[in-house]
């Protein structure tokens, strides 16, 4: 893994947080590793954890919606000390016959988990953000002789199998790369496909954005942008 706050670069780099009040995270210039104003850890809670995300337990994930240039989903685990996330545009499904597109972004810190609220307009991804769905998740990547593979290197060799325990998403899950290889990290063209697998359990499907509610305030989109947006 990298250092702790290096595996932020990109993260940092595409974010002014004097405007945003997205989490910084580890490593970030001028704010001495503390998370921005609105991703602050504890700020809701995580389902089943008396602190911060990622502290101690097993890994996390969150689905976040995303109204930014365009409406989709972001789709994140935590690996080690950060959450490697996917841009999903038509959000994860509980059918195993759909194959979602997953475009990989930059890595985030595990306080954003917990964020929800309004992007300022002309900072990167600004736009409105509502956590859908977040818990735990299993990694259940083996070898063929059935011998468990650390989860990182599995997603570096292009295939990794999970199960979610959500409140909406539940049971088994897998990520596979089928465009751009192990160093094109999140290039434009590197591309997985999300999909349920046939073993897991039964989820919630695949909402409608414009309705669907925080998994965290119970709120929608809409009303995020009312109370949170800029004045």
């Amino acid at each position: 893994m990298d250092g702790e706050g290096d595996g932020l670069r990109d993260y940092h780099g595409k974010r002014d947080f004097g405007r945003t009040g997205e989490p910084a995270g580890p490593g970030a210039p001028g704010e001495g590793g503390a998370p921005g104003e609105g991703g602050a850890p504890g700020e809701g809670g995580a389902p089943g954890e008396g602190g911060a995300p990622g502290e101690g337990g097993p890994p996390r994930f969150v689905v976040q919606i995303h109204d930014a240039s365009t409406l989709h989903f972001d789709f994140r685990l935590q690996v080690g000390d950060v959450l490697k996330s996917w841009s999903v545009p038509k959000g994860p499904s509980a059918d195993p016959s759909d194959k979602r597109l997953a475009v990989p972004t930059e890595d985030h810190p595990l306080e954003y988990e917990e964020f929800e609220g309004v992007i300022p307009a002309g900072e990167y991804g600004g736009g409105t953000v509502i956590v859908w769905d977040h818990g735990t998740y299993e990694p259940l990547s083996h070898d063929r002789r059935g011998r468990p593979v650390d989860f990182a290197e599995s997603l570096a060799h292009g295939h990794a199998r999970f199960r979610l325990h959500g409140a909406k998403l539940r049971g088994e899950y897998a990520l596979t790369r089928f465009r751009g290889g192990p160093d094109g990290g999140a290039g434009a063209d590197a591309a997985w496909l999300l999909v349920k697998t046939a073993g897991g359990g039964r989820g919630h499907g695949t909402p409608d954005p414009r309705r669907a509610r925080s998994a965290r305030t119970g709120r929608t989109l809409a009303r995020v942008a009312a109370e949170d947006g800029e004045e």
